[in-house]
């Protein structure tokens, strides 16, 4: 059974070849970013991305982070998926993990859409034989036809993410971690993708999922959690949960 165990969590993120007050006055006039921290040792400031998180979510959990830009959404997403060691505290995951961030890691420019169908299926950790027997499926989900046989370099921006997003939705998480939107090219194609995302995600043992749409929170996620500068700010039922993010905002 899937499940993740965030214990007392923090991640420092060091910034360099910047003051820590020009940095300070940058991050506090934009209102977003996590707690700005001096090291005396290097004069260098660092920043606390998540501090002191501990979450407990268990198979069949759909979790929604929530918070503004900065929050510490992303960096939890990324340690979960083991992107990110943490400062301080302990992590468990249990299960395989399939993390939607950059949907065309792994691709390369001058192998055709074929040939990348392989690669980056292998970096998802499917062996080569057991990708190519989905190879054809994933091809005729990317809608490219012809174009499979041409170089990626040849493609534009929405086939790149047509074919990145049908080898990413082609295998059944155990952990799935989704950040943000997923663009997917033209109306015809978006139509087509969420149902297909919408089978993905369904299929996933546990999920969790950072997105600027409330309205994608509350379709896909039973639970909430309210990041604000890397602390926990509220966790609880999805509606209880946004509809005080929500109100927050619009006091602001």
């Amino acid at each position: 059974m899937a499940s993740i165990t965030l214990t007392d969590v923090s991640v420092d993120i060091p910034i360099f070849n910047a003051s820590n007050r020009s940095l300070k006055n940058n991050i506090i006039s934009a209102a977003t970013g996590g707690q700005i921290r001096p090291r005396s040792d290097s004069g260098r400031a660092i920043v606390r991305a998540i501090d002191g998180l501990t979450l407990d979510l268990q198979h069949g959990a759909r979790m929604a982070l929530i918070g503004h830009n900065g929050a510490g959404k992303s960096t939890i997403l990324r340690v979960i998926a083991g992107i990110y060691e943490p400062t301080s505290g302990q992590v468990i995951v249990d299960g395989a993990v399939a993390s939607m961030f950059d949907l065309a890691f792994g691709f390369d420019a001058d192998a055709t859409g074929w040939e990348n169908i392989i690669l980056r299926g292998m970096l998802l950790g499917y062996s080569k034989r057991a990708i190519e027997q989905k190879s054809q499926d994933i091809g005729e989900a990317s809608g490219l036809g012809e174009f499979l046989d041409m170089p990626l370099r040849t493609y534009s921006a929405g086939m790149s993410t047509r074919l990145a997003f049908a080898v990413s939705t082609s295998i059944t998480p155990e952990v799935l971690l989704i950040d943000e939107g997923i663009g997917a090219g033209d109306a015809a194609f978006l139509a087509y993708a969420k149902e297909r995302l919408k089978s993905f995600i369904g299929g996933a043992g546990l999920l969790v999922m950072a997105s600027h749409s409330n309205e994608l929170l509350r379709q896909w996620c039973s639970t909430g959690l309210w990041m604000e500068h890397g602390r926990m700010r509220m966790y609880g039922p999805i509606e209880e949960v946004l509809s005080a993010y929500e109100a927050s905002v619009k006091a602001a």
